[in-house]
């Protein structure tokens, strides 16, 4: 059982569920996307937001498990509104075709959550020759948000509802590289370290968020974004570390969040009345929380932002 019971300011606590913090809330004007929906805590954001009424675009790498997830919901709840699409966030021609087909649709789209991850895998290049942490946890996603944003910004502009952009971090940016982001070695095999290289792209999505936040302030741009930290859950995450991973699920029941309580502050931040107008923010156990100094630097997140810019070949926003 989750032994931290306190609530903060939202009124919810780490023992809160994704279920319990979106009681009530009505959701069948919102569509949103969620990247890695097909399992974890994204297989659960998808089942409770479709569950309030949300139409959610699951973003999958594998349909098969996509479409059975969405199955396996319909049962449950025969009303959800639910597509799977296909997405590889390691591949920049992926992101561009699951954006492109998105677009085909001419669908709103009220909330993007980046949800996907890696965590702490051996050295690999993306098919971009991009290191797989970095490629995956934040440029996939970094691209597939400026390639949504005219469609976000349309549907806050002709909704008049603010639109949300969700961006899944860890805690485990704390333990990032010493110099937090490695421009000039995000490729370098000799000196990676699984679990740092893991913290810089989490380090990323915070800095990813706060940037947006940004530019939309200064655009007067209706839309928020927020990074948050789910909670230490087990997860498929930690497929790479056995030890790990046998000894959270040895232990995991009395430390570690269920799925249902990781999902709560996805859930949160996407649907929760209390959230509009928070932007630019770190949160976790569906309370505003803090990242580190190198997660509140905005100017390494600006520096984060051109080098994104200039990997992915996208234009200034």
């Amino acid at each position: 059982m989750w032994p931290f019971w306190w609530k903060g300011a939202s009124g919810f606590s780490a023992h809160s569920t994704a279920e319990q913090v979106t009681h009530g809330i009505d959701g069948t004007a919102v569509t949103a996307i969620i990247t890695g929906a097909s399992s974890g805590i994204g297989e659960e954001t998808t089942r409770v937001l479709a569950l309030r009424g949300v139409h959610v675009v699951m973003a999958v790498r594998n349909t098969d498990s996509g479409n059975q997830v969405r199955a396996k919901i319909l049962k449950d709840t025969p009303e959800a509104k639910i597509d799977v699409m296909k997405l590889d966030l390691s591949s920049m021609a992926s992101v561009r075709s699951f954006a492109s087909e998105f677009k085909s649709l001419d669908l709103p789209l009220n909330l993007l959550i980046n949800n996907a991850g890696i965590m702490a895998c051996p050295f690999t290049l993306s098919s971009d020759n991009i290191e797989l942490q970095f490629a995956t946890n934040h440029l996939g996603h970094f691209l597939l948000t400026n390639l949504l944003l005219d469609t976000m910004k349309k549907t806050a502009n002709e909704s008049n509802t603010e639109g949300r952009i969700v961006i899944l971090s860890s805690e485990g940016h704390r333990y990032a590289y010493r110099e937090g982001i490695r421009f000039d070695k995000i490729n370098d095999e000799e000196s990676y370290n699984t679990l740092q290289a893991y913290g810089q792209s989490k380090l990323c999505n915070i800095l990813h968020a706060t940037e947006l936040a940004r530019m939309f302030k200064e655009q007067g741009v209706n839309i928020t974004a927020n990074s948050l930290h789910p909670g230490s859950i087990m997860t498929n995450l930690l497929r790479y570390h056995s030890f790990i991973n046998t000894l959270g699920n040895a232990v995991g029941k009395y430390v570690l969040k269920s799925i249902p309580q990781g999902a709560a502050t996805t859930c949160y931040a996407a649907l929760h009345p209390q959230a509009k107008g928070v932007s630019g923010e770190y949160l976790m156990d569906n309370n505003i929380s803090s990242p580190n100094s190198q997660g509140k630097d905005t100017d390494l997140a600006k520096k984060l932002w051109e080098f994104s810019l200039s990997l992915t070949g996208e234009e200034e926003l």
